[in-house]
């Protein structure tokens, strides 16, 4: 009996040593492996943000007139429709020039030529036109300076609609794009006290709409003028508005 627990101690101590014991010669110890643990994510966990709207509005007075006047001569032949259209043409921008329109705000917009038939389809003349976009800046004097073109251009003048903008309104926008961001800051602070949580720094801006209402307002004519003022002209107020999405970051709560 005794010697059988020996022998089964053995048999014990065996089994472990050829657990422990090492394998070929060089090799590493044989142990169980670790389980794997997951590495702290080194960008940590995801921010909490709020993302809210803004709009800021500003009113101007526009500076500028825009305008598209033209001539229009029909005659028996091409030629004679040309260079008549070219005399016109020449007598209207000359008068703008000299009612003190400068050069680089008029720009030739239009040039055509075109025929003129009867009923049964046959040609009967030839119609020459020509066209100016021009920009008056001087609004006090804009009704004479429009006078004095058209009346140089006589009957063959024609105007094509006029239009009142804000040519220079860096000023106007930046106010309202001042005021957008903070429009967007109140509403982004409301909602982080109503969540309990500080208001942290800004991630993102993007400027999702701008626009000016009443700039592109424009009274079209397509009748001849052989002098006189086109009519009362009034420029009005624009609005300018600027709305831009922000984006905060909502800071732990405090402890």
């Amino acid at each position: 009996m005794l010697r059988l627990r020996l022998t089964t101690a053995a048999l014990v101590v065996v089994a472990a040593l050829a657990v422990l014991s090492p394998g070929p010669l060089g090799s590493s110890p044989a142990f169980a492996a670790a389980p794997a643990t997951t590495a702290p994510s080194l960008d940590g966990p995801s921010r909490d943000s709020v993302l809210v709207s803004g709009t800021g509005e500003v009113y101007g007075n526009p500076d500028t007139l825009i305008t598209d006047l033209a001539v229009e001569i029909t005659a028996a032949t091409v030629s004679d429709a040309v260079d008549r259209a070219n005399a016109a043409a020449t007598r209207m921008r000359d008068a703008l020039l000299r009612a003190g329109v400068a050069r680089a705000d008029i720009q030739t917009s239009s040039l055509s030529i075109g025929t003129r038939t009867n009923e049964d389809g046959a040609t009967t003349g030839y119609t020459a036109s020509q066209g100016f976009t021009v920009k008056i800046r001087n609004l006090p004097r804009a009704g004479d300076i429009l006078s004095a073109g058209i009346a140089a251009g006589g009957n063959a003048s024609r105007l094509y609609g006029v239009s009142f903008v804000m040519d220079n309104d860096a000023a106007l926008v930046a106010r309202a794009r001042r005021g957008a961001f903070a429009d967007a800051r109140r509403t982004a602070e409301l909602y982080a006290r109503e969540a309990g949580r500080p208001l942290g720094r800004v991630l993102k801006i993007t400027e999702t709409a701008s626009g000016c209402e009443g700039c592109d307002s424009s009274e079209a004519s397509r009748g001849g003028f052989g002098g006189g003022a086109p009519g009362a002209l009034e420029p009005g107020r624009h609005r300018l508005s600027v709305t831009v999405n922000v984006e905060w970051a909502l800071n732990p709560p405090s402890r």
